[in-house]
């Protein structure tokens, strides 16, 4: 789906009937407390825009707001390992089958697999983050968000990044249980500096919009014509993100809305529709498994009224 003249003032409306809907569903929602720094967000605030591969763009709500990516960084991290290591490096370290279970368990890493379930929760990103920092610099990450998000401005959230180093203490138990199964060698708190400070990367609804534009045109920056993830490891960033990218509520959204996507506790969320279009959301009020309650409402209006689900 392309934003074209003929069709703006429909898809304008759309994007204002799912901004109503999302509005509604917001107050069903809670922020984020036990990061001290995200309780700080105000639960009301609310954003959607999308971006297509002409630059043409609609945009509603608190679109320029910053928060922190938290597990939307995911995407990020997983994209730079395969590209740099490769796909059969990367999936010999973590698996990519859904957990069912809440993005912080350790439940199956503990009693099933030795192998994170997949990349998109904490478990698996941690694992990435393990095979990353020995290998680039989080400057250069840095550097890699703010070139496939458009934004130049995407800085680390000091703060954020402060208060997720004071309470990361889950994180830390997941990154030792790693190690004792000999899956995570890296320096454990080298690891998880390098995760926590990549969820706690400052972007917008605008960035993520930008992001999902780029995974969603196959991985190539429609304006620069630079390809930031060959088409393979494209094809496999997508299916995880569809399959995974929502926490526990990933096979509900696959169903209700069909769009690879993938959320964080800060209440972001990108998607990747076809078009190629790129969705981004902020709402920080969160359903029971840590999604954006209004995000996924707008989500669910957006992609029945665009035909964007993948199977129509």
């Amino acid at each position: 789906m392309a934003i074209k003249n003929a069709d703006r003032n429909f898809i304008e409306r759309v994007f204002e009937e799912a901004y109503q809907k999302g509005l509604s569903a917001a107050p069903s929602g809670h922020k984020a407390d036990y990061i001290p720094e995200l309780a700080k967000a105000d639960e009301n605030a609310f954003g959607i825009c999308a971006m297509d591969k002409n630059g043409e763009f609609v945009g509603i709500g608190d679109i320029d707001t910053r928060f922190s990516m938290q597990s939307i960084s995911k995407v990020l991290t997983l994209s730079a390992a395969i590209e740099i290591m490769g796909f059969d490096e990367v999936f010999s370290n973590v698996m990519f089958e859904p957990s069912g279970d809440g993005f912080n368990s350790i439940v199956k890493l503990d009693t099933v697999s030795n192998l994170p379930y997949n990349p998109m929760i904490n478990a698996g990103a941690i694992q990435i983050a393990s095979m990353l920092a020995d290998n680039v610099s989080f400057d250069n990450l840095l550097d890699f968000a703010r070139e496939f998000c458009h934004d130049s401005k995407i800085e680390l959230n000091e703060p954020v990044y402060r208060s997720e180093c004071e309470t990361g203490d889950r994180n830390r138990a997941i990154a030792y249980l790693l190690k004792s199964k000999g899956v995570l060698k890296t320096d454990i708190e080298k690891t998880c500096d390098l995760y926590f400070k990549m969820c706690s990367l400052n972007v917008t609804a605008r960035s993520l919009a930008g992001m999902g534009l780029i995974i969603s045109n196959d991985g190539v920056n429609p304006f620069t014509e630079r390809r930031y993830i060959s088409h393979e490891n494209v094809r496999t960033l997508k299916s995880i993100m569809f399959s995974c990218g929502m926490y526990d509520r990933s096979g509900e959204f696959s169903v209700k809305v069909g769009v690879p996507a993938k959320s964080g506790v800060g209440g972001g969320i990108v998607c990747a529709a076809r078009g190629p279009l790129g969705i981004g959301i902020y709402g920080p009020a969160l359903d029971c498994k840590g999604n954006s309650a209004a995000g996924v409402a707008a989500m669910e209006h957006i992609s029945s009224s665009l035909n964007l689900h993948i199977f129509d």
